[in-house]
């Protein structure tokens, strides 16, 4: 299984895990720094398997990989690296409670090239959630193939009806989840709500108009992007009709892979959203969703989670 970790920046304050030997600066000596011992990314790899360039406040380099790197968070006192470190045992890729497959191969839109999207959800011990550093919120692999949100960010997320988050909840290929991911799949309509009219509106309207903008741009079109443009409103459509979240885009595969491929024109799509546009707003009108979601579910559904991560030792 990928080891998921935050990916770093340059200029990130980290931690050691572990005792690390660097060059001394100047001297091309070599010295051992001792866990705990603070230092700033100073050069990311490309990848998830090289290590990092990591400076130490006397001027030393070490190269160190990811799993021996701890995030530093801006708190007074370096006298709490050393806790930072310990904090960093844990790896939280053990408390992914959620995985999903979503993307062109969930929608049936994909190629034999496509990439395979994975996210999900990550639940972490309390004691990581409750320290000064926190967990972060969200695991990434290096490739972005798989990401996993904090349950909290999630379910933020959701209540927002980010469309990325409802069609992990909704999507039929499930690769793993726990008791408490099944349970959060039961009761997702109560993320539903008249918001996904101004999200998925609203996004596909400032993309278009950066569509437009490379267009004049460049003369070309990003016509992958156009397409799930397209299928995000057909989505929010049968979403405020029916109070389901559609993954599945057979009913419109063959016009959407039209625009995939660029056999419509620039004036065909755009006349086809604004037809789009004009249902959704009728769906708008006429849906039996709620006003807002269900903020009090959602938020019993956390702290349950979150005690169920507590440490009975």
């Amino acid at each position: 299984m990928i080891q998921n970790y935050l990916l770093l920046p340059v200029g990130t304050r980290v931690v050691t895990r572990e005792p690390i030997e660097c060059l001394a600066a100047g001297q091309g000596q070599r010295v051992v720094k001792p866990l705990g011992s603070v230092g700033v990314v100073e050069k990311m790899p490309t990848d998830g398997v090289h290590p990092y360039v990591v400076r130490f406040p006397d001027g030393h380099h070490a190269a160190i990989k990811r799993p021996l790197l701890t995030i530093l968070k801006q708190i007074p006192g370096d006298e709490l690296a050393e806790a930072a470190a310990a904090l960093s045992s844990h790896d939280l890729d053990d408390f992914v409670i959620y995985r999903c497959v979503v993307g062109s191969r969930a929608f049936g839109l994909s190629a034999p090239e496509s990439d395979t999207d994975v996210r999900g959800i990550y639940l972490p011990p309390a004691e990581v959630d409750w320290s000064l550093y926190g967990a972060p919120e969200q695991l990434e692999s290096a490739d972005d193939e798989e990401c996993f949100w904090e349950l909290k960010k999630f379910l933020v997320m959701a209540l927002k009806a980010n469309p990325n988050v409802l069609e992990c909840l909704y999507t039929p290929m499930v690769l793993e989840a726990n008791a408490l991911a099944s349970e959060l799949r039961a009761m997702r309509s109560v993320f539903l709500s008249k918001l996904i009219y101004k999200t998925y509106n609203g996004y596909v309207i400032s993309q278009f108009k950066k569509l437009e903008q490379g267009l004049r741009a460049s003369g070309e079109i990003r016509w992958k992007h156009a397409m799930h443009l397209i299928r995000l409103i057909l989505s929010g459509i049968h979403g405020l009709r029916t109070g389901e979240i559609p993954i599945e885009m057979s009913g419109h595969r063959e016009g959407l892979l039209a625009i995939k491929r660029g056999e419509r024109s620039w004036a065909e799509v755009n006349e086809w959203r604004l037809r789009l546009h004009e249902d959704f707003e009728a769906a708008f009108m006429n849906t039996n969703l709620p006003e807002r979601p269900d903020y009090a579910a959602a938020n019993d559904f956390l702290v349950r989670a979150r005690r169920s991560m507590v440490s009975s030792g």
